[in-house]
């Protein structure tokens, strides 16, 4: 049997530190924890990797908040900076996780707005800063998903990165959840917690999903900064990415285009969909149906021995893309049906596809 530590360390990139994680379960109860998003537009399969995570979090019993990053979004430019558009993508949002099976009832929504009311916010803010260079807060702009070179936009990108941590210290956070773009930010906190007397956060960072194109340079590091920006799944780059909303046909038509080199594994996005949104749920089959001159139908029943077969050339990159289309259509399904019967959402969902 999985133990809470198991069950929010399966499936990530890393965890920040997970002695610190062991010690603070066995030690502290009620433990609190976040996810910050922007509402910046429509739910793509990126999203859901994290979304799976926050669930785990909730199921091994931290009080979860979902951070609603109203004011960060309109900083960073999103949805034309209309704070209208920015918060009518929050409730969208909640919506989302409640259409991917998070029990909504049991998270507890924060709009940035709350905080920036708040004169303590903006002290800690302030304090934050003192302890940053300019530096610094540059290199940080990863987090926004903009490059250091864009801090010259305006100044109010400057002040993201510590608004960001300072959301942390507010919210009297114990754990911290986000992608790996996010690290930065997760960094910093544990860095400033010490010396402001704020509690040292867990940072538990999710894989980031590449986009249907894969990256563009064969010798690229998905550890780099710049290169997880320029080629994680994006809103902003509709033909590489996959919404929750898509269609069936969408959906196969954009994976019969995806970049899906035979036998390469990494910087391979059709086996990054397998690995991080498929086999992550471990009564999860994938049915490669091949001829029978090439073997007949193959029944892969985890990612591992997935990865061989495709290593070895077993599984022909079509084969793998109607058979991955097909997968991810059926877990898709109860979203779809969600968006279509369910009111709010319906109307939440062509709102949006207005706005953006």
């Amino acid at each position: 049997m999985d133990t809470n530590s198991d069950l929010i360390s399966r499936n990530v990139a890393e965890v920040i530190t997970k002695r610190d994680l062991n010690i603070l379960l066995s030690q502290a109860k009620d433990l609190k924890g976040y996810i910050g998003v922007e509402p910046s537009g429509l739910f793509h399969l990126g999203w859901m990797i994290w979304a799976a995570k926050l669930k785990d979090l909730m199921d091994a019993g931290l009080q979860m908040i979902f951070f609603e990053a109203t004011w960060h979004a309109w900083i960073n430019d999103k949805l034309d900076g209309d704070m209208a558009n920015i918060e009518t993508c929050a409730s969208y949002l909640e919506l989302c996780l409640d259409a991917l099976g998070l029990d909504i009832n049991k998270l507890r929504f924060v709009k940035a707005n709350e905080l920036v009311d708040e004169s303590d916010y903006w002290a800690i803010v302030l304090k934050v800063a003192k302890h940053m260079t300019l530096a610094r807060a540059k290199r940080a702009l990863t987090i926004m998903g903009r490059k250091e070179g864009e801090a010259s936009i305006d100044f109010s990108k400057l002040i993201y990165p510590a608004m960001q941590v300072s959301d942390i210290f507010y919210l009297d956070l114990d754990l911290c959840l986000g992608g790996m773009d996010q690290r930065k930010a997760h960094i910093l906190a544990r860095e400033v917690a010490e010396k402001l007397n704020f509690k040292k956060p867990i940072c538990v960072h999710t894989p980031l999903l590449i986009g249907l194109k894969g990256l563009e340079r064969m010798d690229v590091s998905r550890n780099n900064d710049v290169d997880l920006i320029d080629g994680k799944m994006s809103k902003s780059k509709p033909d590489t990415c996959i919404f929750i909303h898509d269609t069936e046909e969408v959906i196969y038509g954009k994976m019969l285009n995806a970049y899906c080199p035979p036998r390469q594994i990494e910087n391979n996005p059709v086996i990054d969909f397998n690995r991080y949104l498929l086999f992550s749920d471990k009564n999860f089959s994938l049915n490669i149906e091949r001829p029978v001159r090439y073997g007949g139908s193959m029944i892969l029943d985890n990612f591992e021995e997935f990865k061989k077969a495709y290593q070895d050339g077993q599984i022909h990159p079509l084969d793998l893309k109607k058979a991955t289309a097909k997968a991810l259509n059926n877990k898709l399904e109860p979203v779809r049906k969600y968006f279509k019967y369910n009111r709010k959402g319906r109307e939440l969902y062509l709102k949006m596809k207005k706005i953006v």
